[in-house]
């Protein structure tokens, strides 16, 4: 692979990463949003806690399914 192509690569790489930072910042308002719901407006550092325990393991989760999904599509394409 090319200076070129591996330059193209990782401004992809980098513009996909700031789309997922937007996203993300978008999901955690709308996320911050409910919780408010359920721990009221006072925000306390325990509920502040409970909130990054929360989102993280949802984080955590998804992330390994994407990269099982991500696997199993892979191996689907070598068998073709």
């Amino acid at each position: 692979m090319g200076f070129k192509d591996e330059a193209l690569d990782k401004i992809g790489a980098l513009l996909t990463a700031a789309f997922g930072l937007v996203a993300a910042l978008a999901w955690n308002g709308a996320i911050q949003e409910i919780f408010k719901q359920f721990f009221g407006e006072s925000s306390t550092i325990a509920a502040q806690l409970i909130y990054a325990i929360v989102v993280t393991l949802i984080a955590v989760i998804v992330t390994i399914y994407i990269a099982r999904a991500i696997s199993h599509a892979k191996g689907e394409e070598k068998k073709d």
